[in-house]
């Protein structure tokens, strides 16, 4: 698979900064401790086959600029905590 995880350090803790596993046959529910990655600045996880909704947990990646979950199958309503991302750049929720 196509996976690519970046971190650094800072204050000697390990942060994780960029997550990529575009079309990597990730399934499931998009899990609300996404939440708990507040230094990730990058995520890409489109072509995906995951379930449910996007959480609205996803409203504390107040770091991230990159967003890309287009394609993975996700149903609802594009939660409302999206807005609280202010360094967002790009954000991709197609066809979903």
């Amino acid at each position: 698979p196509d996976m690519e995880c970046y971190t650094a350090d800072k204050n000697n803790e390990n942060l994780i900064r960029t997550i990529g596993l575009r079309g990597d046959g990730l399934s499931g529910p998009l899990p609300k401790e996404i939440g708990l990655l507040t230094s990730l600045e990058w995520m890409n996880i489109h072509t995906n086959d995951l379930e449910g909704t996007i959480p609205t947990e996803i409203g504390l990646l107040t770091s991230v600029s990159w967003l890309d979950i287009r394609a993975s199958n996700l149903k609802g309503t594009i939660p409302t905590e999206i807005g609280h991302l202010t360094e967002l750049v790009y954000l991709n929720l197609a066809v979903n």
